[in-house]
């Protein structure tokens, strides 16, 4: 095995360390002691790969959005069909959820304790993700699938946001509601692109 390839090894058991003791500690009580020594490796090992606690959380973000953010960076192969490429990011997002369920319980349970720099590099990593989003539906909106009145910003968030509810109920209350997980993520994407295509109107009270 070369050098770059035993690298790439430590690197990748640090990250799946890191994320199963931020998901037990949470971000201010886990330590790189710790993760090294999860991770089997001594914490100057930790340190050649990742300067600070920050920066490795920073790594771990991106880790477990590695899949969202390659589909995202190559929007140009997508189909342009609306509900077909909503579809692909939904479950590739949802399956980001489900296999990150306990780390991402922590960041939620944690927000109001997360330190400013933890709270800032969560961000780096997850809004570009949102923000390649919004500008396909922004070309959406130029190739006219789109409707031009919707606020594109809102509808990510409700996309993710009715995913994430998905996902913690699920696991919170795990009972048998008569559907699917997987027909959860469907009807989550048709109400979105329900609100989002041309020639649909959503309907306004009264």
């Amino acid at each position: 095995m070369t050098y770059s390839n035993r690298g790439a090894k430590t690197r990748e058991r640090l990250l799946k360390a890191a994320i199963e003791v931020f998901s037990i500690a949470g971000v201010v009580g886990a330590t790189t002691r710790e993760i090294a020594r999860v991770a089997d490796v001594n914490e100057v090992t930790l340190f050649r790969h990742f300067q600070s606690k920050e920066q490795l959380l920073a790594a771990v973000a991106q880790y477990i959005t590695a899949l969202k953010s390659e589909a995202l960076a190559h929007q140009d192969e997508w189909t342009q069909d609306l509900q077909c490429d909503l579809l692909h990011y939904a479950r590739l997002h949802n399956a980001m959820l489900e296999e990150n369920e306990a780390l991402i319980r922590m960041f939620i349970g944690e927000a109001k304790r997360h330190p400013n720099e933890a709270l800032q590099v969560l961000q780096q990593a997850f809004l570009p993700l949102r923000e390649k989003l919004i500008d396909y539906l922004r070309n959406g909106v130029n190739r006219g699938t789109v409707r031009p009145d919707v606020d594109l910003a809102l509808a990510v968030d409700q996309l993710t946001g009715l995913l994430l509810a998905g996902m913690l109920r699920r696991h919170v209350m795990p009972v048998e509601r008569g559907y699917s997980p997987d027909r959860y993520v469907e009807s989550c994407v048709d109400l979105i692109v329900q609100t989002l295509s041309v020639g649909c109107v959503a309907n306004s009270p009264g």
